[in-house]
């Protein structure tokens, strides 16, 4: 069993940066994938960005692709994103989620863990 519990959300004006954090009890940290999803009211969670278990490898969507960093360190079992240009249209619930094994890094259905959200909301 993992527990997530994301933090760093807040108000920001456009064209600023926030820093999410999402913080994984357990020893087996180290094991897991890690994603990073939104939602926004009214639409499904989407992908943003996820990174392997080593970090070698990180992935983002498209339209967050030059926007966001996303980085962990295993050490204190704690995956990161960093956005940078904020936009109005990236206001939504920001979920990080763990998951084993291997597969498509952006279906929301290959994660086997989530934290509550965090509020990010930006404004014009």
């Amino acid at each position: 069993q993992v527990q997530l519990v994301e933090s760093g959300g807040g108000l920001v004006q456009a064209g600023g940066s926030l820093r999410l954090s999402c913080v994984a009890s357990g020893r087996t940290f180290s094991r897991y994938a890690m994603g990073w999803f939104r939602q926004i009211p009214g639409k499904e969670r989407e992908f943003v960005a996820a990174i392997s278990w080593s970090g070698g490898d990180a992935y983002y969507a498209d339209y967050k692709e030059g926007r966001s960093t996303i980085s962990r360190d295993n050490a204190k079992n704690t995956v990161y994103l960093e956005m940078n240009n904020l936009k109005p249209e990236d206001t939504a619930v920001y979920y990080c989620a763990a998951r084993l094994g291997k597969g498509d890094m952006g279906s929301i259905f290959e994660y086997d863990y989530w934290g509550q959200g965090t509020q990010v909301t930006v404004s014009s």
